[in-house]
């Protein structure tokens, strides 16, 4: 398997970047980690002519809070989210996922941005973010100084498999995910033929309490739709419960209700279902642990 012929090309700037893709138009793709990419051309799925390599952009690899956010750098490697003490306090829903993405090699290399901007419903990022109500930014011509960026909200940048609301001159330059308040937790859960392999089905939950009683929830899916999936039905019956083992019970069902799996080599449909009912439940007993100070 060997891609085929193609330009390459290393800008030095942001700016840069964005004007190579305007310039080159459809027939470029942006190179990042290269895991999702890469496996593509070499079966003959993806044939850019142009690939345009982001990695010499260190301003775009970064992991820090600003005021209420957490500002993820799209060049950020999923090795530094794992091993990010700033993630494994305040955001271990974050490491649950980065360290279940593919092998150590592999996360090395591979960049939080270009898990979400591949748009693939495997990856196991873009779940996380929905369940964390995040936002990613966005670069067209322009660049940083003027009116080149636009921030999206996460439930609109996924439009189908491998298409996002990602113009073919523009390049994802940050994720932004609200700081936690008060009492809350989240968790991811995901189940794998094997290790490093893409989900069977995962499920990410998010929590906030007030007191004893959920007051906000966020529950989103991996690889059982088109996109990654938000089990709206799922959310709306936790808030107001005290997140009993039946009220997580009870969410799992919705959830799995609210999935849209494809049978394949993985699993059945129904398979596929069986197993988000049990993660979704799992995931949202986890959070409810950390919400209340537990790991």
């Amino acid at each position: 398997m060997i891609p085929g012929s193609f330009n390459y090309h290393a800008p030095s700037s942001l700016d840069e970047a964005i004007k190579l893709l305007e310039d080159l138009g459809e027939d470029a793709k942006i190179l990042a980690g290269g895991h999702s990419l890469i496996p593509m051309m070499k079966l003959r799925l993806a044939e850019p002519d142009h690939l345009v390599d982001i990695n010499g952009l260190s301003d775009l690899d970064y992991i820090r809070e600003e005021v209420g956010v957490l500002c993820i750098g799209a060049m950020a490697r999923e090795s530094a989210l794992e091993k990010s003490e700033l993630i494994a306090e305040k955001y271990p829903i974050l490491k649950d996922t980065s360290e279940v993405i593919a092998d150590p090699l592999v996360r090395n290399l591979a960049t939080v941005g270009g898990n979400i901007a591949h748009g693939d419903p495997a990856n196991d990022h873009p779940a996380t973010m929905v369940a964390l109500d995040a936002e990613v930014v966005v670069r067209g011509p322009g660049g940083l100084l003027d009116s080149g960026g636009r921030t999206i909200a996460i439930d609109d940048f996924f439009r189908g498999p491998l298409m996002t609301a990602l113009a073919e001159n523009e390049i994802l330059t940050e994720i932004r995910v609200p700081c936690p308040n008060g009492k809350s937790g989240a968790a991811y859960k995901k189940l794998e033929r094997k290790v490093g392999d893409y989900a069977i089905a995962g499920a990410a939950a998010v929590l906030n309490f007030d007191g004893d009683t959920c007051s906000k929830a966020g529950i989103a899916l991996t690889n059982v739709g088109p996109t990654p999936v938000r089990a709206s039905e799922a959310q709306d019956a936790l808030v107001g419960t005290a997140v009993s083992q039946d009220d997580a019970d009870k969410a799992g069902e919705l959830a799995a209700a609210a999935s849209q799996p494809v049978g394949d080599h993985r699993g059945s449909e129904e398979y596929k279902r069986a197993v988000v009912k049990v993660l979704t439940s799992r995931a949202i007993m986890k959070a409810k642990e950390r919400a209340a100070g537990g790991n």
